[in-house]
């Protein structure tokens, strides 16, 4: 019997905001003016409040900090896309998202400080803690988008990862789970260009990452991840074809961490200045700015007032972590079991002897 092609796969991009600023105007969402500025008042928020936490570490007032300096855009175009019901399953880069998912900012300071209260968010706020293991919250992603099938409700689970996490087991796992049994996930994939210090071309031969939903039976489709307006309408998609129990779907967001992988990383030891330079020129926060002052709808006064404004937001935040009465030591063996086990709280026991004494 001849060869028989039975299957072929095609794998789309999108784009919409050029890097300076240009607009398809096909393409364009329907987003009104003052959304469009929204947008960009949310990722230079994101970016002062990023900023000061590399300088809360380099103080010794912080541990490790993971940046998303660059994958702003992303993130801001997940939220507008997001409706009240959705769950968001963060990895350890996702601090603007949390903000506008409703986790004050200074709980998120005080995670990274080490208290345990900083993984414990308001009532009402769908958002799982942060995840540090590389790749463990996609099979949550997927656990919690399939809870949401069962229970029928109008909702979906966005959870991320890097490039680096389509490198983990976990990553292959939560797809070929969510592509099974139809959850209503949404998996967005912050391809950041290196994973540390291991850069997307050692760690993959397939020309895209959003390929690889294919072989699980979902949609995958590739953003230009410094673009809000692709990242939006992308994820507008993604979510209304979970909610509406058409099953889950794949994100490439193709962006670049401009920053060190975290504030224990030196970046320059393994990448070129060149790099670095050609993705600052795709900067996605000048490049909203260019767009909307090339409509008419921004300009270097606004700008200022943003900054200063976000300046004193963030400044809000960090009085409120620094206000936080001292932590319990003893909380860092209450949250794991419901019951202690008996190794643990004889640990517990000592440690409350220690302090008390």
């Amino acid at each position: 019997m001849p060869r028989t092609i039975i299957h072929e796969c095609a794998v789309e991009r999108l784009e919409i905001l050029g890097p300076e600023g240009q607009l398809d105007t096909e393409l364009m969402p329907e987003l009104d003016d003052e959304t469009v500025r929204a947008l960009y008042r949310d990722m230079v928020r994101m970016r002062t409040f990023d900023d000061k936490a590399v300088k809360l570490q380099r103080q010794g007032r912080m541990g490790t900090w993971a940046q998303l300096k660059g994958q702003e855009a992303i993130q801001a175009g997940v939220a507008l896309a997001m409706i009240e019901s959705d769950w968001l399953i963060p990895a350890f880069r996702e601090h603007g998202l949390m903000l506008l998912r409703g986790v004050p900012g200074h709980l998120i300071y005080a995670y990274w400080a080490g208290d345990e209260r900083g993984a414990s968010f308001p009532e009402g706020v769908r958002c799982l803690p942060i995840a540090v293991p590389v790749g463990s919250q996609l099979t949550h992603g997927a656990g919690i988008g399939l809870s949401l099938k069962l229970r029928g409700e109008h909702a979906a689970a966005v959870t991320f990862g890097g490039d680096g996490a389509t490198s983990e087991g976990d990553f292959h796992e939560a797809l070929n789970f969510a592509g099974v049994f139809g959850t209503k996930t949404v998996f967005v994939i912050q391809n950041n260009q290196w994973a540390i210090s291991m850069p997307r071309k050692r760690q993959t031969s397939s020309p895209t990452l959003a390929q690889k939903a294919d072989a699980y039976g979902i949609p995958g489709l590739q953003v230009d991840g410094n673009d809000v307006f692709a990242v939006y309408t992308a994820a507008v998609e993604a979510f209304e074809r979970a909610r509406s129990g058409g099953g889950p779907s794949l994100i490439e967001a193709v962006t670049y961490r401009l920053g060190d992988h975290t504030t224990a990383d030196d970046a320059t030891r393994y990448r070129t200045g060149e790099e670095l330079e050609y993705w600052q020129r795709r900067d996605p926060i000048p490049r909203l700015r260019r767009h909307l002052e090339g409509r008419g709808l921004w300009d270097a006064e606004q700008d200022q007032a943003l900054k200063e404004e976000a300046v004193r937001w963030v400044a809000s935040q960090v009085d409120a972590f620094n206000a936080m009465p001292m932590a319990d030591p003893g909380d860092i063996f209450r949250f794991m079991y419901h019951e202690v086990p008996p190794a643990l709280a004889e640990q517990l026991e000592w440690l409350e002897r220690e302090v008390r004494a």
